[in-house]
């Protein structure tokens, strides 16, 4: 029950409505406290050596701390292997997002085995950037396209917010970067006047937005179509959402660790068109593929 996203409070409340039996939610608390052994293992477990793809994106979440309810973020790291398989590589738990964080994540990633990442994708998470380069210094890094998007037209007025968002298709949805770069060119020249701030978000984050021109069709859905990160986030939600705040961080650790074992049951097929996708791969990065 507590897996499937029943809140302590729930289960004392069905198990005495159904069974007749008084559990208090303390107690259900220590029982479910049986799960820790088996996260530590998980989050402690050998990984693959080399990862196509990695997805870095987390969720808020509000935790008790010190008598008060803050937010803290679970970053959910998602891997894509060379059998095109999804994996959560393990989660890590922070109050504020920094380059020594990540060192944290990546060294824990490097010592789990892992010696290679080809695409890091990630929503300009503060110090990720550095710290990746620090670890693996040949990953290409891609901003999320969705990401930005959303930054760009929370401003723009409803009245502007169709054109703005059909505008921004012609960049991101370009066939090639130098077409991307035409069609950016003459976003600003049309809206500079009325939203400045988008252009420039564009052009100061291009290098790392335009990483995906520079792969074939199938490889760059896979890596700006958040797909995968997103659909795992929408389940995440799911089963969380009867618990409005958690009292500790294992508390949420728990949770988190019964949820993807839940969510996870159903990733037993590699995403869609892997063959494709992998041989494109080979064609860009054979021999840190075959290593």
């Amino acid at each position: 029950m507590y897996s499937k996203g029943m809140s302590t409070r729930d289960i004392e409340d069905h198990l005495r409505d159904i069974y007749g039996v008084d559990a208090s939610a303390s107690l259900i608390s220590r029982i479910t406290d049986k799960i820790m052994p088996e996260l530590a293992e998980w989050q402690s477990r050998p990984l693959s050596e080399v990862y196509p793809v990695v997805f870095f994106d987390g969720v808020n979440f509000k935790v008790k701390k010190d008598g008060k309810v803050i937010n803290k973020c679970v970053y959910s790291v998602l891997g894509i292997d060379t059998d095109g398989k999804k994996d959560i590589l393990g989660i890590w738990i922070s109050e504020n997002e920094s380059a020594s964080f990540w060192t944290v994540v990546f060294n824990e990633l490097k010592n789990r085995g892992v010696r290679d990442i080809l695409i890091a994708y990630h929503d300009n998470l503060s110090g990720l950037a550095n710290a990746i380069n620090t670890a693996f210094s040949k990953t290409d890094s891609q901003l999320c396209i969705i990401h930005q998007i959303r930054n760009s037209v929370k401003h723009v007025s409803y009245t502007n917010l169709k054109e703005v968002m059909t505008d921004l298709k012609k960049i991101y949805g370009a066939v090639s970067e130098e077409a991307a770069l035409f069609a950016l060119e003459e976003f600003g020249e049309k809206w500079n006047g009325k939203y400045p701030q988008i252009y420039k978000s564009w052009e100061h984050n291009w290098l790392e937005l335009s990483t995906f021109f520079k792969y074939p069709d199938e490889m760059r859905r896979l890596i700006y179509t958040t797909n995968a990160v997103e659909g795992f986030h929408r389940m995440l939600r799911k089963f969380t959402k009867t618990k409005t705040n958690f009292p500790t961080d294992d508390s949420l650790r728990k949770s988190i660790y019964l949820s993807i074992k839940e969510i996870s049951k159903k990733w037993n097929q590699p995403v869609r068109n892997w063959g494709i996708i992998i041989g494109q791969f080979m064609m860009f990065y054979e021999e840190r593929l075959v290593a």
